[in-house]
């Protein structure tokens, strides 16, 4: 059963709200107290709500690192068989989760562990320099869709912070390789930046520690 970890700020039920509705994909959200879509309360009359407006950034970014590697060959290592096995558990884990981009740096263990999932979906895996984070972030707060990145120990949890989401501490390089960071955008200010507002962030744990 995966683990999960919050870290935000305090926010209205509407917030929450929304930072669910992004993640599970629901149509429409209404917090406690509040009449549901279409439905008058206190002899009101009932009218319809209209559609939100366009995302013009990312509705979902998960972030997680490569799975387990080999030994060999040292500069550019395949996953070992535990890593293929933590590969296509990650595939089942996001198989409902509607991603339409799946991103990994340019090294094999990271494009082996987003494989499976852009198999499945259909999808060709969009390369990035993970030493250039900066510009990736100003790129994806930029991009519609619903996006996986796969990167480093010591690249997942930073890019969290580039994007303005939670940050939980490097990745053990040794063996931590089951963090999944799952991020939805705060509401959008007007007259400011797509994603300007930063992400909230949930941690999940996928996987067992040692698949």
């Amino acid at each position: 059963m995966p683990s999960f970890r919050m870290r935000f700020a305090p926010l209205v039920p509407a917030t929450i709200a929304l930072s669910m509705t992004a993640f599970f994909g629901l149509g429409s959200a209404w917090t406690a107290g509040e009449a549901s879509p279409g439905v008058a309360r206190d002899g009101a009359e009932a009218t319809t709500l209209e559609a939100p407006p366009a995302q013009n950034g990312p509705s979902l970014v998960v972030l997680v690192r490569h799975a387990e590697k080999a030994e060999a060959p040292a500069d550019d290592p395949p996953l070992s068989r535990q890593g293929e096995a933590r590969a296509r558990a990650l595939a089942r884990t996001l198989a409902d989760a509607g991603i339409t981009h799946i991103h990994s740096s340019n090294t094999r263990r990271t494009r082996d562990t987003a494989a499976p999932l852009a198999a499945a979906l259909g999808l060709e895996i969009e390369l990035y320099d993970a030493r250039d984070l900066p510009a990736m972030a100003d790129r994806l707060r930029a991009l519609p869709g619903r996006h996986l990145v796969v990167g480093h120990s010591n690249t997942t949890d930073v890019f969290s912070g580039l994007l303005g989401g939670a940050t939980f501490g490097e990745i053990v390089e040794a063996w931590e390789y089951n963090r999944l960071y799952v991020l939805t955008p705060r509401p959008e200010v007007p007259g400011t930046a797509p994603a300007s507002a930063g992400f909230e962030t949930v941690l999940i744990r996928f996987g067992d520690q040692g698949v």
